[in-house]
């Protein structure tokens, strides 16, 4: 059961910081002022505690060099919502507030409720450097419609990688402009946001990628492109594009996130549904993508007791994140409200299932360098360049060289 904290509660939680802080005046920055953290700072502004929070919106291609560039030259913010895989990278080099203990004597933050995957991204030398905004990740979206007209049990969806390829198999129906399966192979995060999940299942780290048995990982995207199951710009389009194929009717399966559920309950003319990504064998091993933001204060604002209390309040509000913004909460026992669909409903609590394996990419300082590596990996192969397992070795010998 979530623990809900009330704003007048919360007043009296944050009150002896704010009686230090009178008229203190935070800025923050986000790729999206509508997102969690804006909507929440300008609540928080109007709470009688003398603290004002300044919410400046940078486009999310350019908020980490921005962010680079305002550190090193003294002018960031108290406060940034920041892409968790490149939260390591400002936590390693000192840039953001050590949290550890401010932690620890919160009434309010309660760390080991932040599932697995999102308290990774927030920590370095077993230290803790932010609290999670929310979370995403990735299941299987299937067609059930297509089910049922293929012969195969729309309650009984694909659980192993066998199972999967057969239903594609199953499901291709070329005459009709339908393919089997789509997701995203583009050379680009988001290529390795979807392909990392098949590797971690088969006993991948970003430190071992070729571990024994991911080659089989990346041999099963291999056939779905070779036999014709997945459309050949996999691997060129992003993960809206590609699930823009399913929804439209033109693929029976789809490897995609939460964020696609208010699309499909407007645009799906079919019925549909959702189940945990397929495991490699029966029993095996669950592993799943860890998107969205966390939060974090830099080292050297002048005010941590305010820029924390503004944490405390955000924390308050992890009962809001799904209902009013469609987000999954990163904190385990949050119940997710009813939509009044009761298949967005059924899907949101696949996803915050599939959450519970969601891994985070890294954490790294060096994750960027890293990520091209990897997705250099699987295109090379998708492309006929070289055989899954030459490519997985001469990943892991440059990430190793990243390394050390």
């Amino acid at each position: 059961m979530s623990r809900i904290i009330t704003t007048s509660a919360l007043a009296l939680t944050i009150g002896a910081s704010a009686a230090m802080a009178q008229d203190v005046t935070l800025t923050l920055w986000t790729e999206s002022a509508t997102a969690p953290e804006g909507i929440f700072a300008q609540e928080f502004s109007e709470m009688d505690n003398g603290i004002t929070i300044d919410v400046r919106e940078i486009r999310f291609d350019d908020l980490v060099t921005d962010t680079l560039r305002a550190f090193a030259t003294g002018t960031n913010p108290d406060l940034i919502a920041i892409d968790n895989p490149d939260h390591a990278a400002f936590a390693s080099r000192g840039a953001f507030l050590d949290i550890t203990d401010m932690v620890a004597g919160s009434d309010v933050i309660e760390i080991d409720r932040v599932f697995p995957g999102p308290r990774s991204s927030l920590s370095w030398d077993d230290r803790i450097f932010g609290i999670p905004r929310a979370s995403n990740t990735i299941a299987l979206y299937y067609n059930k419609d297509l089910f049922r007209a293929a012969g195969l049990d729309p309650d009984d969806p694909p659980s192993t990688w066998d199972e999967l390829l057969a239903a594609a198999r199953t499901l291709n129906d070329p005459a009709n402009n339908v393919y089997g399966i789509a997701f995203s192979a583009r050379a680009s995060e988001e290529g390795t946001f979807q392909f990392l999940p098949w590797a971690q299942m088969a006993g991948a780290t970003f430190d071992n990628i070729n571990a024994e048995g991911v080659a089989d990982a990346l041999e099963l995207w291999n056939t779905f492109l070779s036999e014709g199951l997945a459309s050949p710009d996999t691997l060129t389009r992003g993960q809206w594009d590609s699930t823009g194929t399913f929804n439209g009717g033109n693929a029976a399966m789809a490897i995609s996130g939460p964020w696609e559920l208010g699309r499909m309950a407007s645009d799906a003319d079919f019925d549909w549904g959702v189940t945990l990504l397929p495991v490699r064998e029966d029993g095996g091993e669950r592993a799943s993508a860890l998107g969205d933001f966390n939060l974090a204060i830099f080292a050297n604002t002048d005010h941590p007791d305010a820029a924390f209390a503004y944490f405390e309040y955000f924390w308050s509000q992890a009962h809001r994140i799904w209902p009013e913004f469609t987000r999954m909460p990163a904190i385990e026992g949050v119940e997710l409200a009813p939509t009044g669909d009761a298949r967005i409903d059924a899907a949101a609590a696949v996803f915050a299932e599939q959450l519970r394996y969601a891994r985070n990419r890294g954490p790294h300082p060096e994750w960027p360098r890293i990520s091209q590596r990897i997705q250099g990996a699987f295109q090379s192969v998708l492309t006929g360049q070289e055989e899954p397992q030459a490519a997985l070795d001469r990943a892991a010998e440059e990430i190793d060289e990243i390394l050390n």
